[in-house]
């Protein structure tokens, strides 16, 4: 390795020996983002917002096919608005920004800065549905928010981050349920078979459920550090905000009725989430099905007749079949090659003269490192096969890291000992006592995560009280 690529490697430090800075200087040069002159704000730089956008995308399209419109909303709520559910209010009050001025003047009424939109979702519902003819109304908003974080981190907490926010509105609590779960899979599908993250799905306690909802359905991940990551939500609210808007609406007998409602969300923390599971000490690893750039092309002694031809002709050849480009610049072929590896661009594809005499390219793969000679007659076969392989491996690898550190406790010394020397999941009993679940969180820094769907008992007794169990819990220390 040369100098230059040397230093280029040395940029980032070790994951093994300081965690939270492997991953500040992955972001930084991997040109993710910048941070914004207002603390805890990020500017998403284009290699960060195309990996949103490839998210994006693909979230859009199934939130579509399963029957939601998109729409937007204002960026503004009228403090009044805010105040009308209660529980809505108390859990949002310490991290919501006012506005207090609108040029010289002072308003009348304080303003929020949107940091979440079902009240305005509300208002307007209760506008607008007056038959069952109505229902269900079906929406989704792709925008902004502000939380005042005391503690920011770049993806994982930012003071303002993007996101979807679905709220729709349906004539039963049954048709509601349907919907919560149906989201939940939804970004279970996503985050699983696009970014190659496997995924808990669960409940959140009532301690941890969304503020107003009747309860909330969580997918949670495990990052590299052992560290959980809650990945989407997706909130069944009943006919409580309803009631607070009084949101009814004719059924068919002609009776008066509430809404049952939902929402559900996921933002840019999942690219916190991707950098976190997949990276290594040599930056990013990008999954091939969201990646910007599937395939970099790096032409080798380049400034030799036919070299850029040849490798021109390659990226005419394969721009149809995936995401192709070339890196014709005059860097050094080592300094490109350590400049997509930071980038986590899953191929990479060299080619040089005695390549082209022998009608081949060298594929290296960003994952593992590995290299194959493949014919260029073969490429267009070999090459969205190995993206394929990529794909599978970055899951099975995660899923197996995963495993590894899922770890089972009966009581509190075993799980103090296993969180502090091994981290991870913990699945433990638990007896539904939201004092023993303070309690744990008090002790040992760790959340419940979720009630799994898939439960089994590990123990008979509550691993905080020692009385009767009633559940499994997921429980980690979490970003």
């Amino acid at each position: 390795m040369g100098k230059n690529n040397k230093q280029f490697v040395e940029k980032v430090t070790a994951m093994e020996d300081d965690f939270a800075q492997w991953y500040t200087d992955v972001v930084k040069q991997a040109e993710l983002v910048d941070y914004g002159t207002v603390r805890g704000t990020m500017i998403i730089r284009p290699y960060g917002y195309a990996i949103w956008e490839a998210i994006r995308d693909e979230l859009d399209r199934k939130i579509k096919e399963t029957g939601h419109s998109n729409v937007y909303f204002p960026l503004f709520i009228p403090e009044s608005l805010l105040q009308k559910e209660k529980d809505h209010v108390e859990g949002f009050a310490p991290e919501v920004a006012w506005v207090t001025h609108g040029g010289e003047e002072e308003l009348h009424e304080r303003l929020v800065v949107r940091p979440t939109s079902e009240v305005l979702f509300c208002e307007y519902y209760s506008n607008n549905i007056h038959s069952y003819r109505d229902l269900p109304m079906l929406y989704n908003q792709w925008a902004n928010v502000v939380r005042w974080e005391k503690t920011t981190r770049p993806f994982l907490r930012s003071l303002e981050f993007l996101w979807q926010e679905g709220h729709t509105a349906h004539a039963t609590d049954e048709e509601a349920a349907e919907e919560t779960n149906r989201m939940l899979e939804m970004y279970a599908d996503v985050v699983e078979n696009e970014l190659a993250i496997p995924v808990l799905r669960g409940k959140k306690t009532e301690k941890e459920k969304f503020a107003g909802a009747k309860y909330t359905l969580t997918i949670e991940t495990l990052m590299h550090d052992g560290r959980a990551l809650q990945s989407g939500t997706s909130h069944h609210f009943g006919s409580g905000f309803a009631e607070a808007f009084d949101i009814t609406y004719l059924d068919k007998n002609g009776k008066q009725q509430y809404v049952h409602q939902t929402s559900w969300g996921i933002t840019t923390r999942i690219i916190g989430a991707l950098i976190m599971v997949h990276g290594d000490n040599r930056g990013l690893v990008i999954p091939p099905r969201i990646a910007p750039t599937q395939a970099m092309i790096v032409p080798i002694a380049q400034h030799k007749e036919g070299v850029l031809d040849k490798a021109y002709d390659l990226r005419d050849k394969l721009k149809n079949l995936i995401r192709v480009d070339i890196d014709a610049s005059d860097k050094m072929p080592g300094w490109k090659f350590n400049e997509y590896e930071m980038k986590g661009i899953p191929v990479r594809i060299e080619m040089g003269p005695r390549d082209i005499e022998k009608n081949q390219v060298v594929l290296a793969r960003r994952d593992t490192g590995e290299k194959e000679f493949v014919s260029i007659d073969d490429l267009e076969v070999r090459l969205p096969a190995l993206l394929e392989e990529i794909q599978q491996d970055l899951f099975d690898k995660a899923f197996a890291h995963r495993e590894m550190m899922t770890n089972v406790a009966a009581d509190m010394d075993e799980f103090k000992q296993t969180l502090d020397e091994k981290s991870g999941f913990i699945k433990a009993m638990w007896c539904g006592d939201t004092a023993c679940e303070e309690k744990i969180k008090e002790e040992t820094s760790a959340t419940s995560r979720c009630i799994p769907f898939e439960q089994e008992k590990v123990s008979e007794t509550c691993v905080c009280c020692g009385k009767e169990a009633k559940e499994l819990v997921y429980w980690a220390r979490a970003y």
